[in-house]
């Protein structure tokens, strides 16, 4: 489910306190980057990566190539920053203003 306008607000809000801690060199996203984007969406749900400047991926493009792979949201892409959502469905952290229908 896509997520409105109010909650990616609501995720940009809590996203400006998170360290940042995917980083993505110049190398390709390899198994391991995605490996590890996985893990740290189930552990915290909202997590902040950043493309160093000497990667040849765009920020947007390395967002969303990580957001297919971990079946995530695309929250947001700031200069050389991005930040990721994905509900973890057993335990969740961040509870969502609801979808006005």
């Amino acid at each position: 489910m896509p997520l409105t306008s109010k909650q990616r607000a609501q995720l940009r809000s809590l996203a400006a306190a998170e360290d940042t801690i995917i980083h993505i060199g110049k190398g390709d996203i390899s198994e391991n980057i995605i490996k590890q984007t996985a893990d740290a969406l189930k552990a915290r749900e909202l997590i902040k990566g950043k493309v160093l400047e000497n990667s040849m991926l765009s920020p947007r493009g390395a967002a969303e190539e990580l957001a297919d792979a971990t079946k995530s949201e695309v929250v947001q892409v700031i200069g050389s920053k991005f930040v990721l959502y994905k509900r973890n469905e057993r335990e969740p952290k961040i509870e969502l203003v609801k979808a006005k229908k």
